[in-house]
């Protein structure tokens, strides 16, 4: 059965025996943990971040105080206090807190704990969580043995996952459950937890004396990325690696000690589209420091250079268009790089191009106008095509009419010929002031006032 590293509520199912050396174990299981896991919050009051949800007031710290928890989903990056909220909740609650990590796990556990929960419910009225970590591990079949105790209260589920909940859990489940999104810890969160550790003599690093120096703080708090895990392993390495006493924090031993941050990228999951969304949106919005860094974002987490490449000649077209046509050219130039030269080397050419497009001069008139085109012939209008621009290389073609009347445009003296192209005048492309794009629009009002008016006066 899953066991937690605290002492958990003990079995009503078993009667409790005298352990004389059960005190010896405990303290050695929580020796041997990890600093982040040893100062876990106790208590609500403990518990730092997520104010928005979980300051006095606030949803679900009302749901607590009144005894009133439901099935919850907890979504957000990792080292944001999923793990450690669920074990608040559950100790403040006074239930039995089931942990089960959905990576490790499968059915059969699954089984069990809900097994055991609904003795416990039924024997002696005791209330259960379910804690299932990574939950978007869990496929549909195994999501929904999770139904029927959920809907029965045997178990109160408190499902976390970095995924987005709406793409990887059971609209099911979604529906039976309080969804709360984590967001990274902000700097003061992170030296809260920092000097809360280093003044700790039981659980954290007080029996130490640690000089904790202000831009080694300062530092450990930004370097963490609101990854609260990653800064108190950087602090408990730092500490337990040196040799003098008092230890001698130094901006030096941070940087020494602080682990290379994995990114939480994967190729398949919302993370990858989300990296991308921000990635184009910040080309569009001509930021080319944002965009290089969603670019570096990307490389570090493993994404194919193909996938990127294929984004930038969309945006080229989407984005910029006519307002700078060479950045159609820049951004297939890269493409073609990426093939011949590959990772590393590649980068380079990636961010020539994503800097280029972020600088160039904007315009979705390209985009706009073939979607207002492809509305109108998906709504059924079907104009007739003028006969003097139907097909004439064929015999007896004169005879019906095609391409009588036509006028070659290059035997015109401006090489543009004055006639109709649509039975039915319509206006698609809508150059912007910007750009190129603003010396096309210029040369089209031009043009727009010597076509021919439509027929019957429309």
């Amino acid at each position: 059965m899953p066991t937690s590293a605290f002492p958990i509520p003990p079995d009503p199912a078993r009667e409790p025996a005298i352990d004389l050396f059960d005190d010896i174990r405990q303290s050695h299981l929580i020796a041997a943990m990890p600093l982040a896991a040893r100062m876990r919050p106790r208590t609500p009051d403990e518990f730092v971040g997520q104010e928005h949800f979980f300051a006095p007031g606030k949803l679900l710290r009302r749901m607590l105080d009144a005894d009133r928890i439901s099935s919850l989903i907890f979504h957000g990056p990792p080292g944001t206090g999923k793990t450690a909220l669920a074990r608040v909740i559950a100790g403040h609650s006074q239930s039995r807190f089931w942990p089960l990590n959905a990576v490790n796990a499968g059915v059969k556990e699954v089984r069990e704990i809900l097994t055991a929960a609904r003795r416990d419910l039924e024997s002696h009225g005791m209330k259960s969580i379910f804690f299932l970590d990574e939950i978007h591990r869990f496929n549909k079949a195994q999501q929904d043995l999770l139904l029927p105790e959920v809907e029965q209260g045997i178990v109160t589920l408190i499902g976390a996952t970095t995924e987005n909940p709406f793409f990887s859990i059971n609209a099911a489940l979604l529906s039976r459950s309080q969804i709360f999104t984590f967001e990274p810890l902000t700097r003061d969160h992170l030296r809260t937890l920092i000097l809360r550790v280093l003044a700790d003599d039981e659980r954290g690093l007080g029996r130490t004396v640690v000089n904790m120096h202000p831009d080694a703080l300062e530092f450990l708090a930004e370097i963490s990325d609101g990854d609260a895990r990653k800064a108190l392993a950087a602090l408990e390495i730092g500490v337990e690696s040196s040799v003098d006493i008092p230890v001698e924090f130094t901006l030096e031993v941070a940087r020494d000690s602080i682990q290379r941050k994995i990114q939480n990228f994967d190729p398949t999951g919302d993370s990858h589209y989300d990296l991308a969304s921000a990635f184009i949106k910040s080309i569009r919005g001509s930021d080319p420091d944002a965009a290089v860094y969603w670019l570096a974002r990307m490389l570090d987490g493993g994404e194919d250079p193909r996938f990127i490449c294929r984004r930038l000649v969309i945006c080229a077209s989407e984005d910029i268009g006519n307002a700078d046509p060479r950045g159609l050219m820049v951004a297939v130039a890269a493409m073609q790089a990426c093939e011949l030269v590959g990772l590393p080397e590649c980068q380079l050419n990636l961010s020539q191009a994503v800097l280029y497009l972020a600088c160039a001069p904007k315009s979705n008139a390209s985009t706009l106008a073939i979607g207002k085109a492809r509305a109108d012939v998906r709504s059924g209008r079907t104009p007739t095509i003028p006969k003097h621009l139907r097909d004439a290389h064929y015999g007896g073609a004169e005879t019906l009419g095609h391409g009588v009347g036509y006028r070659y445009s290059h035997d015109e003296p401006d090489g543009i010929g004055d006639q109709k192209y649509m039975d039915e005048e319509r206006i698609y492309f809508e150059p912007v002031d910007r750009g190129y794009e603003a010396t096309i629009r210029k040369w089209l009002e031009e043009r727009r006032k010597r076509r021919p008016p439509p027929e019957g006066g429309r």
